[in-house]
């Protein structure tokens, strides 16, 4: 009897002791299998740097994004030098005509372009069931207004706030002076290989007009741009004529100047009789609103009030 009970003691004893080690290995590796699970979740920040995959549909939209310190898969082919940020990024052919086969390889979240685009375009990105957001950069509040909001969507709303707040503070300084200034009237001409066109106040660079003190002779149009009939634009007697030109400037500077000499109209404009037509350099004045807005502001100042 008493080694029946000392064998019945040692068993419990020694099944105690396995009870307790296998709860504190289980433990252990219950402990090992969390800690890697917590070091394995990326923080947000990171979630959203990897959830985007932008496509630069335009220099413009390019240019921002390396204000807003934001990256690309791809950019539009293009003369200009674009930020160090995309050296060596595939191109997706000319903004307005981009290569829909590169585009859709690339697998993009988002491809960013611009509204005067969209008629063009939006069919295509349809087609193909590739995400487009076409920003509307027709006048300079309305681009700020889209750098807001990209900095709202992509977690960099204090990188658009400098951004807006700068471009901001160089506007005012340039409307303030334009306020205590008789502004010129202007004709703005804008040129494409072929032909021309007359671009409103709803225009940008009629936004860019206003803003420096102009008055536009084709106020009060709804369209941005309208056919030209020099008849009706001699009756406008602008003070001051811009030309513009858009796409290939060498030949559209060259066409102005053969309709200027062969369309004996022009002769009897007073901005032609007095030296006052300018041309002026595509960078600046585009169809869209870019971040060179205070350049091209400070350019019209200078044309408009020069002694």
């Amino acid at each position: 009897m008493r080694k029946n009970w000392k064998c019945r003691l040692l068993i419990m004893a020694l099944m105690t002791l396995l009870l307790a080690v296998a709860g504190c290995s289980d433990g252990n590796k219950q402990q090992k299998s969390e800690t890697p699970t917590e070091k394995a979740q990326p923080s947000a920040e990171t979630t959203d740097e990897n959830e985007h995959r932008i496509i630069a549909g335009t220099v413009v939209i390019a240019d921002i994004l390396d204000k807003l310190e934001l990256d690309a898969i791809a950019v539009p082919e293009t003369e200009k030098t674009l930020a160090k940020r995309f050296n060596e990024l595939p191109t997706i052919g000319n903004a307005m005509e981009p290569d829909m086969e590169i585009v859709k390889s690339l697998n993009p979240t988002d491809v960013l372009s611009v509204s005067t685009l969209e008629y063009d375009l939006q069919d295509k990105f349809e087609q193909l069931k590739i995400p487009v957001q076409f920003l509307n950069f027709q006048s300079v509040d309305a681009m700020l207004s889209e750098i807001k909001t990209l900095g709202e969507r992509y977690n960099r709303i204090e990188q658009a706030e400098t951004l807006v707040n700068g471009l901001q503070k160089n506007i005012d300084a340039v409307q303030t002076v334009a306020e205590n200034k008789e502004g010129p009237r202007v004709l703005i001409l804008l040129g494409i290989p072929g032909s021309y066109l007359v671009a409103t106040e709803n225009s940008y660079a009629g936004d860019l007009v206003k803003r420096a003190g102009g008055i536009n002779v084709m106020e009060g149009q709804d369209a941005e741009y309208l056919s030209s009939n020099t008849e009706y634009l001699h009756s406008s007697n602008p003070d001051i004529i811009l030309r513009l030109s858009h796409g290939m400037p060498d030949e559209v500077v060259k066409m102005f100047d053969g309709e200027f000499k062969t369309n004996d109209i022009w002769k009897h404009f007073d901005a032609v009789k007095n030296g006052k037509v300018y041309d002026l350099e595509e960078e600046l004045f585009g169809t869209t609103a870019s971040l060179q807005v205070p350049q091209a502001l400070g350019q019209l100042m200078e044309i408009f009030y020069r002694k």
